[in-house]
C-alpha cells in the first residue's frame, strides 16, 4: 500500500509545470524543509528532549505529510485555492518526500555536528535538572547507569543493594521527574554529550554501563567514555549482534548481546537438565563470554578449551513424585520397599510439609502427600512409579 500510494502520488505531478518553474519549487521546497525542521525540533525541545534528539526528530519531520495530500485534494475541489497553486503544492511535496531519505540517512551526522557546539549544549544542559552540588561532590569510584530503562532499573537496584555509589543518566524528561521525585539519584542528559557526562562525575567513576537502545548513540557514548577516563570499565548492552565488535574497537571492556545472553541462559538450562555439575556450567559459561561470544558468532568447529564438559550422568533422570494416600509406598519403609535392588531407583530426598530431608536413611517411612526426589534411568523411574501414585 506504501507502494501504490508513492506511485499514484508520482503520477499526480505535471512535470512540464514543475520544470517551467524550477526555481520557485525548489525555493519553496527549501523553505518547506526549514520551517518544518523548525517547528518539529522545537516542539521536541519544549517537552523536554535533548539537543540532539531534536534535532533528528526535525530532519526526519521536515518532508511534507501524506495526510497534505488529502487536504489539498479537498482544497482544490471547494475551489479554496487556483489549480496552478496544487501545482505547486504538488512539486514541493513530491520534491521534499524524495529528499527525506537522505535526509534521515544523515540526520544522526548532522545533530552530532551541531550537538557538539557549545553554545547549544550549554543551552539544553543548564536548564535540566541535573545532581544538587553536595551529591556531586560525593560522587567517588561510583557507577554510571546510562539509561533508566530495565536493564538500568536492574543494575541500579543491584548497585543499592550492594552499597555501591552511582547516578543514573536518563532522557526521558517525565521518568527522570517522576524518579528523582521518588529519591532516586538520577538526572536529564544526553550521555553523547561530554558536558553531560562530566556532570556525572566521569573522572573519578569506576564503571560505565551502556543499556540504551539506540546504536548509533550507544557507539557515540562508548567512545566519549573511554576518552574522557581511559581507566574506566565499560560495560554495553546491545540487541544486535553486529555492534559487539565495534563496541570493543571503541573501548568497551565489556559487551552484552541480548541474543547470545539468552542463548547462553538456555544452554545452561539445558545442561542443568542433563545433570552437568553447577561448577563446569559456570567454567563453560565464563569462557563463552571471555572469548567475546566467538564460539556463538561464528560457524567455527574448534573445540572448546573445557574438553571435560561431558553429560554426567546421561542415562539418568531426577523426579519429583507426590505419595498418594494409600499408595503402596504409603507407611513403608525405604528398607522395607528396596528401591535400589528391585527397581534400580534412589531416593534422593523425601519433603515432608516444609521440612526436606536428604539422603535419607534406609529406616525412613514414607508417608501419602510426601515428596520424594528418584534418581534413576527413565525406565526405571517408570517401572517403580505405581508404587507411589497408584492406590489399592
Amino acid at each position: 500500500f506504501t507502494s501504490f500510494f508513492f506511485i499514484s502520488v508520482g503520477m499526480l505531478l505535471n512535470l512540464d509545470f514543475a520544470g517551467q518553474h524550477l526555481g520557485l519549487t525548489v525555493l519553496f521546497a527549501g523553505l518547506t524543509l526549514v520551517l518544518k525542521f523548525l517547528l518539529a525540533g522545537m516542539a521536541a525541545a519544549l517537552i523536554g528532549y535533548s539537543l540532539r534528539t531534536s534535532l533528528q526528530a526535525g530532519l526526519s519531520l521536515s518532508q511534507v505529510g501524506e495526510f497534505s495530500f488529502i487536504l489539498a485534494g479537498v482544497g482544490l475541489t471547494y475551489q479554496l485555492f487556483p489549480e496552478h497553486v496544487f501545482e505547486y503544492f504538488l512539486a514541493v511535496s513530491i520534491l521534499t518526500m524524495a529528499l527525506t531519505p537522505w535526509i534521515i540517512a544523515l540526520s544522526s551526522r548532522l545533530a552530532d555536528l551541531a550537538a557538539a557546539s557549545r553554545l547549544p549544549a550549554r543551552l539544553f544542559t543548564r536548564t535540566r535538572p541535573g545532581l544538587e552540588p553536595e551529591e556531586r561532590e560525593s560522587l567517588k569510584d561510583h557507577l554510571i547507569a546510562i539509561g533508566y530503562g530495565v536493564n538500568g532499573k536492574n543494575v541500579t537496584r543491584a548497585a543499592r543493594i550492594a552499597g555501591i555509589k552511582y547516578v543514573i543518566i536518563e532522557m526521558n524528561p517525565e521518568t527522570v521527574r517522576q524518579e528523582k521525585a521518588a529519591g532516586e539519584k538520577i538526572f536529564y542528559g544526553d550521555a553523547t554529550q561530554d558536558a553531560v557526562l562530566i556532570h556525572a562525575g566521569i573522572k573519578d567513576a569506576r564503571v560505565a554501563v551502556i543499556a540504551i537502545s539506540d546504536p548509533v548513540a550507544t557507539r557515540r557514548i562508548c567512545s566519549n567514555l573511554r576518552r574522557l577516563n581511559p581507566k574506566i570499565h565499560i560495560i554495553a548492552r546491545t540487541r544486535y549482534v553486529q555492534e559487539v565488535k565495534p563496541l570493543a574497537d571503541l573501548g568497551a571492556d565489556e559487551v552484552i548481546p541480548e541474543e547470545f545472553e539468552t542463548s547462553v541462559e538456555i544452554f545452561a538450562r539445558v545442561l542443568r537438565k542433563y545433570l552437568i555439575p553447577d561448577t563446569e556450567i559456570e567454567k563453560f559459561i565464563t569462557e563463552i563470554r571471555s572469548d567475546n561470544y566467538e564460539m556463538l558468532r561464528g560457524l567455527s568447529k574448534k573445540d572448546m578449551t573445557i574438553s571435560d564438559l561431558r553429560l554426567a550422568l546421561p542415562d539418568f533422570e531426577i523426579a519429583n513424585l507426590r505419595i498418594a494416600q494409600g499408595a503402596f509406598a504409603d507407611g513403608k519403609s525405604l528398607a522395607s520397599m528396596a528401591l535400589r535392588k528391585k527397581y534400580g531407583v534412589t531416593v534422593l530426598a523425601i519433603r515432608r510439609d516444609n521440612q526436606v530431608v536428604s539422603s535419607p536413611d534406609p529406616d525412613a517411612v514414607l508417608q501419602g502427600n510426601d515428596l520424594v526426589v528418584l534418581l534413576g534411568q527413565p525406565a526405571c523411574i517408570a517401572g517403580a512409579l505405581s508404587l507411589f501414585t497408584d492406590v489399592h
